[in-house]
């Protein structure tokens, strides 16, 4: 016997239901992987993608190498990193796991407090901008406020200090920061490229430019800038803005998703077509201290 399609707005009361003070991490997994899985992995590609932009990330990012020799790896090892946490919840096996290897990858590094803030800032940022505008509907206040303490939450167990408090705090920082920092370098227009090209494999190979031109549309005039890139024309930038808004109103009519969405299912995330395991996953500066299968026999 089939199953009755759920209500469209299943998951906006199932979230609202719950506090978003100790319920957190339900609410982003519910938030993520059912309701807007697909804007939500646009939303934090396009987070990373900004930080870019700031001379001292993109030029470690580029100094690493990963982005020139392995940056299908690395696109999928962030993308995996990120989403345990809230798959397993924070204090699980896999999620300890994954934020223990952000912390080595972290700390082979000098990277300032300031710079790990506003990534941080970016992950609770962007997905709220993005989904308001091109979302099937705005993200509701305890969605919000679930997004920042989950956010907070996951800056504890990486050390991040002074952190903020409140959405708006979080947008003050990366207003503030990306004003201040944004400036072209070499080293992050490369990481940039990099990103772009990698996109590009995402689709059949005569969309290429229609890709890099709507990639360049959805930036907005500081990214832009930051990087170097040629706006596309208002007409292209027009359309391509309203393609994003119209998928999010047709999306409206779609009963709710009832089967999770994770990062492993998506096409385009392509280094383990048999499965992965957590602490193996990112980079290595200093060599892996322990040996790994080269992929686990099921998904996590």
């Amino acid at each position: 016997m089939r199953s009755r399609p759920l209500k469209r707005s299943h998951w906006r009361t199932v979230n609202d239901a719950l506090d978003p003070a100790t319920d957190f991490v339900e609410i982003t997994r519910n938030v993520v992987l059912y309701e807007f899985p697909w804007d939500m992995n646009q939303a934090l590609g396009f987070a990373l993608f900004r930080t870019y932009a700031v001379p001292g990330i993109g030029r470690l990012l580029d100094e690493t190498g990963e982005f020139n020799n392995r940056v299908q790896k690395r696109y999928d090892d962030t993308a995996l990193l990120l989403e345990q946490p809230f798959i397993h919840g924070v204090e699980s096996t896999e999620g300890r796991a994954a934020i223990r290897r952000i912390n080595q990858m972290h700390k082979s590094y000098e990277i300032p407090n300031h710079e790990m803030r506003y990534v941080l800032s970016t992950f609770v940022v962007v997905p709220k901008r993005w989904i308001d505008v091109y979302g099937k509907r705005p993200l509701t206040h305890h969605e919000v406020l679930a997004s920042v303490s989950y956010w907070r939450l996951i800056a504890r167990h990486l050390n991040i200090g002074d952190v903020p408090e409140t959405y708006e705090e979080f947008a003050r920082v990366m207003d503030d920061y990306e004003a201040e920092h944004f400036a072209f370098d070499p080293g992050g227009r490369r990481v940039a490229d990099s990103t772009l090209a990698l996109m590009r494999t995402f689709y059949p190979a005569f969309l290429n430019r229609a890709v890099d031109s709507f990639s360049r549309a959805i930036m907005d005039e500081p990214v832009r800038e930051a990087f170097r890139y040629a706006a596309p024309s208002p007409r292209v930038e027009r359309l391509s803005r309203a393609a994003l808004r119209a998928r999010g109103r047709v999306l409206r009519v779609f009963p709710a998703r009832t089967t999770a969405k994770t990062s492993q299912d998506l096409p385009w995330i392509r280094s383990y077509p048999d499965g992965f395991e957590v602490e193996a996953l990112g980079t290595f500066p200093k060599g892996c201290p322990v040996p790994h299968r080269q992929a686990a026999t099921a998904d996590p």
